[in-house]
């Protein structure tokens, strides 16, 4: 860790705003900061299989670390003695989900706690955060924002809809942006009165068959059916449910009162529309409304991550290897998308000249 801090540190622009991304994944967050303008130093993340892409497509250092273990001292190195520091980041967001699977809050609350603990300790001159709407009800998000406040921030957050900033999906988030440099304000949306569609995010791309892999973008590649999910997207139509099916194809728990709440799963996206919330398990047909528009099959790892808006030459792995989907779907669903961490980024790098 010290050698690769010492590095970073040589080539830090002294003056410039540094931003350090924590909890960074693949890079989404980092991404769309650097489009708009930001310097992103260094992404911090547990999970070293992130390493590949977020240095790939980012001119940003990956750091495999456990941000629960840094010291305040080890994000100091990195800015170096930049007038102007932001720390941004995405805490993991399952556990304020509903399939938490039972993990008392006090876990839960444990990344942004510790979020919290280094910016009292660092005092950056920016903090930016963005997360799942329903950590808006823990304690642990109250605890931030009080932080903030104590420690001198302006403070803004709203839960928005992504597709407002330009992103194919019905994906609720909350962003939070404060700052001690003076008042701060939220991105305004990007995007006109009509969301964009699906049509415009992966219509573009190849017809590849369930199970198949496209000859020069290996990403581009789509799971298997099983004859019987086959026959059921076969019947499915965009838009709507398993309840169009024959009783026949029709799963035993939608066959009973507790499973007929739950239409979306084995659904089909509609072209013109905005898609649904891209999670780590898009990839699976059962997992949601994940069927293709008109292609017997569900989205491939190429098409969620466009409509996670990454661009299409984003690289998830190196071209001498084959990752499993469930790695590259999960570093995809838990990306920050890249088009609103632009508009988080614009909205930053304003306040920031506007402030200097």
């Amino acid at each position: 860790m010290k050698a690769v801090r010492n590095s970073i540190l040589k080539k830090a622009g002294a003056k410039k705003p540094i931003a350090i991304d924590l909890f960074c994944g693949v890079g989404g967050l980092t991404h769309g900061l650097e489009r708009a303008g930001l310097r992103v130093k260094a992404g911090i993340d547990i999970d070293a299989a992130c390493n590949f892409a977020y240095e790939t497509n980012n001119g940003s250092k990956f750091i495999a670390s456990d941000v629960m273990a840094l010291s305040p001292g080890d994000l100091e190195t990195i800015w170096g003695d930049s007038s102007t520091r932001v720390l941004v980041g995405c805490a993991p967001c399952q556990p304020f989900s509903k399939y938490s699977g039972g993990r008392s809050r006090q876990d839960q609350s444990k990344p942004i706690s510790r979020f919290a603990y280094l910016v009292k300790h660092l005092r950056p001159e920016v903090v930016s955060m963005e997360n799942v709407a329903a950590v808006e009800s823990y304690p642990a998000f109250s605890g931030f924002v009080s932080t903030l406040k104590t420690n001198g921030y302006q403070v803004s957050w709203e839960i928005v809809d992504a597709s407002a900033y330009g992103v194919p999906q019905k994906r609720k988030r909350l962003i939070l942006v404060a700052s001690r440099l003076g008042e701060v304000k939220l991105p305004e949306p990007t995007t006109a009165a009509k969301p964009p569609t699906v049509r415009q995010s992966i219509a573009a791309l190849p017809h590849i068959a369930a199970g198949a892999v496209h000859a020069t973008d290996p990403v581009h590649r789509a799971s298997d059916l099983s004859s019987l999910n086959l026959r059921r997207i076969q019947a499915s139509k965009p838009g709507g449910t398993w309840r169009d099916w024959s009783d026949d194809l029709r799963a035993a728990c939608h066959r009973v009162s507790s499973g007929a709440t739950y239409p979306a799963v084995y659904g089909r996206m509609e072209w013109d529309a905005p898609g649904p919330t891209v999670t780590t398990q898009f990839f699976g047909y059962g997992n949601g409304r994940f069927g293709h528009p008109d292609q017997d099959r569900a989205l491939s790892l190429r098409e969620g991550a466009m409509l996670q808006t990454f661009p299409r030459n984003y690289q998830f792995e190196r071209a001498d290897e084959r990752r499993a989907f469930t790695q590259i779907g999960k570093h995809i669903g838990n990306a920050v998308p890249v088009s609103l961490a632009t508009a988080i980024g614009k909205s930053i790098r304003t306040h920031i000249e506007e402030h200097e």
